[in-house]
Protein backbone atom coordinates (compact mmCIF):
# COMPACT_ATOMS: atom_id res chain seq x y z
CA UNK A 1 0.00 0.00 0.00
CA UNK A 2 1.35 3.24 -0.66
CA UNK A 3 0.02 6.99 0.04
CA UNK A 4 -2.05 7.99 -2.97
CA UNK A 5 -0.76 11.80 -2.53
CA UNK A 6 1.48 10.47 -5.40
CA UNK A 7 -0.99 9.13 -7.41
CA UNK A 8 -3.09 12.88 -6.66
CA UNK A 9 0.11 14.88 -8.16
CA UNK A 10 0.11 13.30 -11.22
CA UNK A 11 -3.52 13.80 -11.65
CA UNK A 12 -2.78 17.79 -10.57
CA UNK A 13 -0.55 17.77 -13.21
CA UNK A 14 -2.85 16.04 -15.71
CA UNK A 15 -5.21 18.61 -15.01
CA UNK A 16 -3.20 21.71 -14.88
CA UNK A 17 -0.52 20.66 -17.81
CA UNK A 18 -2.54 20.90 -20.79
CA UNK A 19 -4.25 24.25 -20.19
CA UNK A 20 -0.49 25.48 -20.20
CA UNK A 21 0.37 23.27 -23.11
CA UNK A 22 -2.67 25.40 -24.80
CA UNK A 23 -0.80 28.12 -23.91
CA UNK A 24 2.26 27.58 -26.40
CA UNK A 25 0.93 28.58 -29.22
CA UNK A 26 -1.86 31.21 -30.53
CA UNK A 27 -3.57 28.51 -32.74
CA UNK A 28 -4.93 27.20 -29.11
CA UNK A 29 -6.34 30.48 -28.25
CA UNK A 30 -9.81 29.80 -28.25
CA UNK A 31 -9.39 27.07 -26.30
CA UNK A 32 -10.56 27.43 -22.21
CA UNK A 33 -10.76 23.73 -20.89
CA UNK A 34 -12.20 23.51 -17.27
CA UNK A 35 -9.56 21.89 -15.98
CA UNK A 36 -7.71 25.19 -16.11
CA UNK A 37 -10.15 26.73 -13.17
CA UNK A 38 -9.78 23.33 -11.21
CA UNK A 39 -8.09 23.40 -8.23
CA UNK A 40 -5.77 20.31 -7.26
CA UNK A 41 -6.96 17.91 -5.10
CA UNK A 42 -5.55 15.61 -2.16
CA UNK A 43 -7.55 12.75 -3.10
CA UNK A 44 -8.73 13.09 -6.81
CA UNK A 45 -11.57 10.78 -8.32
CA UNK A 46 -12.11 8.70 -11.23
CA UNK A 47 -14.37 11.13 -12.86
CA UNK A 48 -11.62 14.27 -11.91
CA UNK A 49 -9.09 11.79 -13.93
CA UNK A 50 -11.23 11.15 -16.86
CA UNK A 51 -11.50 14.63 -17.50
CA UNK A 52 -8.36 15.21 -17.21
CA UNK A 53 -7.60 12.49 -19.76
CA UNK A 54 -10.58 14.01 -21.60
CA UNK A 55 -8.91 17.63 -21.69
CA UNK A 56 -5.22 16.27 -22.97
CA UNK A 57 -7.12 14.55 -26.32
CA UNK A 58 -8.57 17.62 -26.80
CA UNK A 59 -5.48 19.40 -26.76
CA UNK A 60 -3.55 16.53 -28.60
CA UNK A 61 -6.09 17.19 -31.51
CA UNK A 62 -5.77 21.04 -31.96
CA UNK A 63 -2.28 20.39 -32.03
CA UNK A 64 -2.71 18.03 -34.18
CA UNK A 65 -4.63 20.35 -36.31
CA UNK A 66 -2.42 22.94 -35.42
CA UNK A 67 0.57 21.25 -37.50
CA UNK A 68 -1.03 20.15 -40.31
CA UNK A 69 -1.80 23.53 -40.88
CA UNK A 70 1.65 25.12 -40.40
CA UNK A 71 3.08 22.15 -42.29
CA UNK A 72 0.74 23.81 -45.33
CA UNK A 73 2.09 27.03 -44.53
CA UNK A 74 5.71 26.02 -43.96
CA UNK A 75 5.94 24.55 -47.41
CA UNK A 76 4.42 27.22 -48.96
CA UNK A 77 7.05 30.11 -47.88
CA UNK A 78 9.70 27.90 -48.17
CA UNK A 79 8.67 27.90 -51.97
CA UNK A 80 8.53 31.61 -51.94
CA UNK A 81 11.52 31.37 -50.60
CA UNK A 82 12.87 29.65 -53.24
CA UNK A 83 16.67 30.87 -54.01
CA UNK A 84 15.94 29.60 -57.52
CA UNK A 85 12.25 30.68 -58.78
CA UNK A 86 10.98 32.47 -54.96
CA UNK A 87 8.19 34.90 -55.19
CA UNK A 88 9.14 36.52 -52.46
CA UNK A 89 10.87 39.99 -52.58
CA UNK A 90 13.64 38.67 -50.23
CA UNK A 91 14.42 35.56 -52.86
CA UNK A 92 13.88 38.35 -55.59
CA UNK A 93 16.56 40.53 -53.99
CA UNK A 94 18.69 37.79 -53.39
CA UNK A 95 18.42 36.37 -56.95
CA UNK A 96 19.08 40.11 -58.53
CA UNK A 97 22.24 40.23 -55.90
CA UNK A 98 23.45 36.68 -57.07
CA UNK A 99 23.59 37.80 -60.73
CA UNK A 100 25.02 41.29 -59.73
CA UNK A 101 28.12 39.09 -58.18
CA UNK A 102 28.02 37.04 -61.22
CA UNK A 103 28.54 39.85 -63.87
CA UNK A 104 30.90 41.46 -61.82
CA UNK A 105 32.75 38.02 -61.59
CA UNK A 106 32.88 37.79 -65.08
CA UNK A 107 33.82 41.71 -65.72
CA UNK A 108 36.81 41.32 -63.09
CA UNK A 109 38.11 37.92 -65.37
CA UNK A 110 37.97 40.12 -68.26
CA UNK A 111 39.75 42.76 -66.73
CA UNK A 112 42.24 40.33 -65.00
CA UNK A 113 43.14 38.98 -68.41
CA UNK A 114 43.23 42.61 -70.07
CA UNK A 115 45.94 43.13 -68.16
CA UNK A 116 47.71 39.89 -68.92
CA UNK A 117 47.96 40.67 -72.37
CA UNK A 118 49.01 44.29 -72.18
CA UNK A 119 51.76 43.13 -70.10
CA UNK A 120 52.75 40.59 -72.75
CA UNK A 121 52.31 43.13 -75.85
CA UNK A 122 54.71 45.28 -73.44
CA UNK A 123 57.24 42.57 -72.87
CA UNK A 124 56.96 41.58 -76.70
CA UNK A 125 58.09 45.29 -77.98
CA UNK A 126 61.04 44.36 -80.15
CA UNK A 127 64.46 46.70 -79.37
CA UNK A 128 64.11 48.31 -82.35
CA UNK A 129 60.41 49.78 -81.10
CA UNK A 130 59.97 53.60 -80.99
CA UNK A 131 59.45 55.67 -77.96
CA UNK A 132 56.01 56.53 -79.18
CA UNK A 133 55.40 52.48 -79.59
CA UNK A 134 56.90 51.44 -76.22
CA UNK A 135 54.55 54.67 -74.57
CA UNK A 136 51.43 53.24 -76.42
CA UNK A 137 52.05 49.66 -74.49
CA UNK A 138 52.96 51.01 -71.43
CA UNK A 139 49.53 53.62 -71.37
CA UNK A 140 47.30 50.54 -72.54
CA UNK A 141 48.72 48.46 -69.40
CA UNK A 142 48.55 51.36 -67.13
CA UNK A 143 44.51 51.51 -68.07
CA UNK A 144 44.38 47.79 -68.57
CA UNK A 145 45.20 48.09 -64.70
CA UNK A 146 43.13 50.37 -63.26
CA UNK A 147 39.78 48.74 -65.12
CA UNK A 148 41.11 45.34 -63.48
CA UNK A 149 41.44 47.31 -59.96
CA UNK A 150 37.74 48.69 -60.56
CA UNK A 151 36.46 45.68 -61.57
CA UNK A 152 38.31 44.10 -58.25
CA UNK A 153 36.52 46.48 -56.10
CA UNK A 154 33.53 46.33 -57.65
CA UNK A 155 33.28 42.44 -57.01
CA UNK A 156 34.13 42.59 -54.03
CA UNK A 157 31.10 45.01 -53.04
CA UNK A 158 28.74 42.80 -55.48
CA UNK A 159 29.96 39.67 -53.39
CA UNK A 160 29.02 41.43 -50.07
CA UNK A 161 25.54 42.27 -50.79
CA UNK A 162 24.67 39.10 -52.50
CA UNK A 163 26.07 37.60 -49.01
CA UNK A 164 23.76 40.23 -47.25
CA UNK A 165 20.69 39.54 -49.82
CA UNK A 166 21.47 35.61 -49.04
CA UNK A 167 21.74 35.79 -45.28
CA UNK A 168 18.39 37.88 -45.04
CA UNK A 169 16.80 35.05 -47.03
CA UNK A 170 18.22 32.53 -45.24
CA UNK A 171 16.74 34.19 -41.93
CA UNK A 172 13.28 34.17 -43.45
CA UNK A 173 13.42 30.56 -44.19
CA UNK A 174 14.76 29.71 -40.87
CA UNK A 175 12.22 31.57 -39.07
CA UNK A 176 9.33 29.82 -41.02
CA UNK A 177 10.95 26.79 -39.97
CA UNK A 178 11.29 27.11 -36.46
CA UNK A 179 7.52 28.57 -36.63
CA UNK A 180 6.48 25.43 -37.92
CA UNK A 181 8.97 23.58 -35.34
CA UNK A 182 6.99 25.10 -32.71
CA UNK A 183 3.72 23.71 -33.50
CA UNK A 184 5.71 20.28 -33.86
CA UNK A 185 7.02 20.73 -30.24
CA UNK A 186 3.43 21.22 -29.13
CA UNK A 187 2.33 18.05 -30.53
CA UNK A 188 5.07 16.37 -28.80
CA UNK A 189 4.43 17.22 -25.81
CA UNK A 190 0.75 17.46 -25.59
CA UNK A 191 1.15 13.30 -27.24
CA UNK A 192 3.21 13.69 -23.35
CA UNK A 193 0.76 15.27 -21.52
CA UNK A 194 -1.99 12.50 -23.02
CA UNK A 195 0.12 9.62 -22.28
CA UNK A 196 0.23 11.21 -18.81
CA UNK A 197 -3.29 11.48 -18.43
CA UNK A 198 -4.18 8.24 -20.11
CA UNK A 199 -1.91 6.55 -17.27
CA UNK A 200 -2.78 8.43 -14.65
CA UNK A 201 -6.63 6.92 -15.17
CA UNK A 202 -5.49 3.53 -15.95
CA UNK A 203 -3.36 3.50 -12.32
CA UNK A 204 -5.98 4.94 -10.78
CA UNK A 205 -8.92 2.61 -12.41
CA UNK A 206 -6.41 -0.28 -11.44
CA UNK A 207 -5.35 0.79 -7.59
CA UNK A 208 -9.71 0.96 -7.04
CA UNK A 209 -10.24 -2.56 -8.38
CA UNK A 210 -7.19 -3.38 -6.32
CA UNK A 211 -8.38 -2.31 -3.09
CA UNK A 212 -11.63 -3.66 -3.78
CA UNK A 213 -10.08 -7.18 -4.18
CA UNK A 214 -8.17 -6.80 -0.91
CA UNK A 215 -10.55 -5.19 1.00
CA UNK A 216 -8.61 -2.15 1.47
CA UNK A 217 -11.47 -0.04 1.49
CA UNK A 218 -11.02 3.97 1.88
CA UNK A 219 -7.29 5.31 1.96
CA UNK A 220 -5.75 6.23 5.43
CA UNK A 221 -5.83 10.16 5.89
CA UNK A 222 -2.03 11.43 6.13
CA UNK A 223 -0.68 13.00 9.04
CA UNK A 224 2.29 15.28 8.80
CA UNK A 225 5.37 13.83 11.06
CA UNK A 226 8.12 16.20 10.65
CA UNK A 227 10.32 14.02 12.42
CA UNK A 228 10.45 11.72 10.14
CA UNK A 229 13.70 12.57 8.34
CA UNK A 230 15.64 11.43 5.31
CA UNK A 231 19.29 11.87 4.72
CA UNK A 232 21.52 12.00 2.02
CA UNK A 233 25.11 11.64 1.86
CA UNK A 234 27.61 10.89 -0.76
CA UNK A 235 25.93 12.25 -3.54
CA UNK A 236 27.88 15.15 -5.24
CA UNK A 237 27.07 18.52 -7.17
CA UNK A 238 28.74 17.19 -10.71
CA UNK A 239 27.82 13.55 -12.61
CA UNK A 240 29.10 12.57 -15.51
CA UNK A 241 27.34 11.00 -18.33
CA UNK A 242 28.48 7.36 -18.16
CA UNK A 243 29.33 6.72 -14.76
CA UNK A 244 27.42 5.43 -11.54
CA UNK A 245 27.81 7.22 -8.53
CA UNK A 246 27.06 5.33 -4.86
CA UNK A 247 26.06 7.53 -1.95
CA UNK A 248 23.25 6.30 1.00
CA UNK A 249 20.33 7.47 2.64
CA UNK A 250 19.70 7.05 6.19
CA UNK A 251 15.56 7.03 7.23
CA UNK A 252 15.16 8.71 11.02
CA UNK A 253 12.37 8.28 12.98
CA UNK A 254 12.73 11.32 15.63
CA UNK A 255 9.19 10.71 16.66
CA UNK A 256 8.43 9.52 20.13
CA UNK A 257 5.66 6.68 18.61
CA UNK A 258 6.81 3.07 16.94
CA UNK A 259 6.20 2.79 12.75
CA UNK A 260 4.83 -0.41 11.73
CA UNK A 261 6.20 0.31 8.07
CA UNK A 262 8.15 2.68 6.67
CA UNK A 263 9.11 3.52 3.13
CA UNK A 264 11.65 5.55 1.48
CA UNK A 265 11.00 8.02 -1.55
CA UNK A 266 13.37 8.77 -3.82
CA UNK A 267 12.53 10.47 -7.47
CA UNK A 268 15.23 11.97 -10.29
CA UNK A 269 14.68 13.97 -12.43
CA UNK A 270 16.60 16.27 -15.01
CA UNK A 271 16.73 18.32 -18.00
CA UNK A 272 19.15 19.59 -21.05
CA UNK A 273 21.16 22.26 -20.87
CA UNK A 274 18.27 24.68 -22.27
CA UNK A 275 15.68 22.83 -19.75
CA UNK A 276 13.12 22.10 -22.47
CA UNK A 277 14.23 18.31 -22.58
CA UNK A 278 13.55 15.96 -19.49
CA UNK A 279 16.38 13.77 -19.66
CA UNK A 280 14.69 11.21 -17.18
CA UNK A 281 15.43 8.14 -19.18
CA UNK A 282 19.07 8.14 -19.39
CA UNK A 283 18.98 7.95 -15.18
CA UNK A 284 18.75 4.09 -13.93
CA UNK A 285 18.37 4.45 -9.93
CA UNK A 286 19.19 1.21 -7.74
CA UNK A 287 19.35 0.64 -3.85
CA UNK A 288 20.27 -2.03 -1.20
CA UNK A 289 20.14 -2.92 1.80
CA UNK A 290 21.72 -5.03 4.83
CA UNK A 291 18.50 -7.15 4.06
CA UNK A 292 18.74 -6.99 0.56
CA UNK A 293 22.34 -6.99 -0.27
CA UNK A 294 21.96 -7.12 -3.85
CA UNK A 295 21.45 -3.97 -5.89
CA UNK A 296 17.51 -3.85 -7.06
CA UNK A 297 16.03 -1.20 -9.74
CA UNK A 298 13.71 1.44 -7.71
CA UNK A 299 10.01 0.76 -8.90
CA UNK A 300 7.66 2.42 -11.14
CA UNK A 301 6.28 4.33 -8.16
CA UNK A 302 9.52 5.67 -6.68
CA UNK A 303 9.39 4.01 -3.54
CA UNK A 304 11.81 2.03 -1.25
CA UNK A 305 9.70 -0.63 0.90
CA UNK A 306 13.09 -1.84 2.86
CA UNK A 307 13.36 0.23 5.86
CA UNK A 308 10.96 -1.39 7.56
CA UNK A 309 10.04 -0.81 11.21
CA UNK A 310 11.21 1.61 13.51
CA UNK A 311 11.56 2.34 16.94
CA UNK A 312 11.29 5.64 18.03
CA UNK A 313 15.01 7.66 17.85
CA UNK A 314 16.15 4.75 15.23
CA UNK A 315 17.27 4.85 12.06
CA UNK A 316 17.98 2.61 8.78
CA UNK A 317 20.77 2.98 6.02
CA UNK A 318 19.70 2.61 2.09
CA UNK A 319 22.53 1.94 0.09
CA UNK A 320 21.61 3.82 -3.42
CA UNK A 321 23.49 3.94 -6.80
CA UNK A 322 22.68 6.61 -9.81
CA UNK A 323 23.64 5.66 -13.00
CA UNK A 324 23.79 7.59 -16.01
CA UNK A 325 23.72 6.33 -19.43
CA UNK A 326 26.55 7.36 -22.11
CA UNK A 327 24.13 9.35 -23.87
CA UNK A 328 22.91 11.33 -21.20
CA UNK A 329 23.23 14.83 -22.27
CA UNK A 330 24.48 17.64 -20.47
CA UNK A 331 22.54 19.55 -18.25
CA UNK A 332 21.06 20.22 -14.65
CA UNK A 333 19.20 17.27 -12.52
CA UNK A 334 17.44 16.73 -8.51
CA UNK A 335 17.33 13.82 -6.59
CA UNK A 336 13.99 14.63 -4.10
CA UNK A 337 14.10 12.65 -0.61
CA UNK A 338 11.35 11.87 1.99
CA UNK A 339 9.62 8.96 3.86
CA UNK A 340 6.34 7.47 4.50
CA UNK A 341 5.17 5.57 7.45
CA UNK A 342 2.08 3.12 7.59
CA UNK A 343 1.08 1.41 11.16
CA UNK A 344 -1.68 -1.68 11.73
CA UNK A 345 -3.74 0.86 13.67
CA UNK A 346 -4.61 2.22 10.22
CA UNK A 347 -2.61 5.70 10.51
CA UNK A 348 -0.04 6.90 8.32
CA UNK A 349 1.98 10.18 7.00
CA UNK A 350 5.04 11.13 6.17
CA UNK A 351 7.16 13.89 5.98
CA UNK A 352 5.75 17.52 5.21
CA UNK A 353 8.22 18.39 2.71
CA UNK A 354 10.60 16.95 -0.15
CA UNK A 355 14.68 17.81 0.35
CA UNK A 356 15.38 18.29 -3.14
CA UNK A 357 19.78 17.98 -3.92
CA UNK A 358 20.62 19.75 -7.34
CA UNK A 359 23.40 18.63 -9.30
CA UNK A 360 24.95 19.33 -13.04
CA UNK A 361 25.43 16.82 -15.33
CA UNK A 362 28.22 16.70 -17.68
CA UNK A 363 28.59 14.62 -20.62
CA UNK A 364 30.70 11.57 -21.42
CA UNK A 365 34.15 11.90 -21.00
CA UNK A 366 34.22 14.38 -19.26
CA UNK A 367 36.33 16.00 -16.46
CA UNK A 368 33.78 16.81 -13.31
CA UNK A 369 36.33 19.17 -11.59
CA UNK A 370 36.06 19.68 -8.09
CA UNK A 371 33.05 18.27 -6.52
CA UNK A 372 30.82 18.74 -3.37
CA UNK A 373 28.31 16.87 -1.75
CA UNK A 374 25.22 18.16 -3.46
CA UNK A 375 23.50 20.83 -0.40
CA UNK A 376 19.56 19.88 0.45
CA UNK A 377 17.07 22.32 0.01
CA UNK A 378 13.36 21.81 0.87
CA UNK A 379 10.62 21.27 -1.56
CA UNK A 380 6.99 21.40 -0.85
CA UNK A 381 5.53 18.31 -1.26
CA UNK A 382 2.06 17.08 -2.67
CA UNK A 383 -0.54 17.25 -0.40
CA UNK A 384 1.03 19.34 1.83
CA UNK A 385 -1.56 21.58 2.11
CA UNK A 386 -0.62 26.19 1.96
CA UNK A 387 2.62 24.95 0.61
CA UNK A 388 1.86 22.89 -2.83
CA UNK A 389 2.72 25.00 -5.49
CA UNK A 390 -0.67 26.07 -7.19
CA UNK A 391 -1.16 26.29 -11.13
CA UNK A 392 -1.74 30.27 -12.04
CA UNK A 393 -4.27 31.45 -14.22
CA UNK A 394 -1.88 30.37 -17.16
CA UNK A 395 -1.80 26.89 -16.41
CA UNK A 396 1.61 27.70 -15.24
CA UNK A 397 2.48 26.13 -11.72
CA UNK A 398 4.13 29.05 -9.49
CA UNK A 399 7.28 28.68 -7.93
CA UNK A 400 6.55 28.87 -4.59
CA UNK A 401 8.28 28.03 -1.37
CA UNK A 402 12.36 27.22 -0.63
CA UNK A 403 12.84 25.82 -4.10
CA UNK A 404 11.82 29.32 -5.76
CA UNK A 405 14.43 31.22 -3.02
CA UNK A 406 17.44 28.86 -4.37
CA UNK A 407 18.07 30.96 -7.37
CA UNK A 408 14.99 31.05 -9.79
CA UNK A 409 15.07 32.96 -12.99
CA UNK A 410 12.39 35.84 -12.66
CA UNK A 411 11.41 35.70 -16.71
CA UNK A 412 8.10 36.48 -17.28
CA UNK A 413 7.06 33.15 -19.05
CA UNK A 414 8.00 29.37 -18.85
CA UNK A 415 7.27 26.67 -21.15
CA UNK A 416 4.64 24.14 -20.61
CA UNK A 417 5.66 21.15 -18.79
CA UNK A 418 7.08 18.56 -21.48
CA UNK A 419 4.57 15.77 -20.94
CA UNK A 420 6.85 12.74 -19.41
CA UNK A 421 7.79 15.38 -17.11
CA UNK A 422 4.95 14.42 -14.85
CA UNK A 423 7.63 12.27 -12.63
CA UNK A 424 4.26 12.25 -10.39
CA UNK A 425 5.91 14.75 -8.14
CA UNK A 426 4.92 18.35 -7.81
CA UNK A 427 8.12 19.50 -6.61
CA UNK A 428 9.62 17.94 -9.83
CA UNK A 429 6.99 19.62 -12.23
CA UNK A 430 8.09 23.04 -10.11
CA UNK A 431 12.37 22.00 -10.92
CA UNK A 432 11.32 21.90 -14.38
CA UNK A 433 9.55 25.36 -14.64
CA UNK A 434 12.57 26.71 -12.45
CA UNK A 435 15.22 25.40 -14.95
CA UNK A 436 13.36 26.37 -18.34
CA UNK A 437 12.84 29.86 -17.26
CA UNK A 438 17.04 29.62 -16.29
CA UNK A 439 17.26 28.75 -19.77
CA UNK A 440 15.41 30.62 -21.84
CA UNK A 441 17.26 34.03 -20.00
CA UNK A 442 20.36 32.35 -21.10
Amino acid sequence: MKIRRVLATAVALAVTTPAALLSVSPAYADAKPAAQTQEKQSKPTIEELEEAAAEAQKAYDKAVEAEAAGRVEVDKALDDLSEVDGTHPLAVASAAARQAAKDAADAKTAADQAVTEAKAALDALPETATEEERTAAETALSEAEATATTAATTKTAADAAAAEAREKLDDARVAAVRAYGVLQKAVEDARAVKAAADAALAKAIKEAEEGEEDGEGEDCEPELEPDLTSKVTGLPDKLVAGTSTDFSLRVTNGSDRHMDEVLAFVSVHATDKSGLKDTDKFFRLQWSTKSAPKWQNADAHDYIDAVGALKPGAHADVKLRLTLDKATPAGNGAAFFAADFFNEDGSCGGAPDLDMYEFDVKAAGSKPGKTEDAKPSTAPRPGNTGTTPQGSASGTPATTGSLAATGSSSATTSIALAGGAAVLLGAAAVFVVRRRKTGSDA
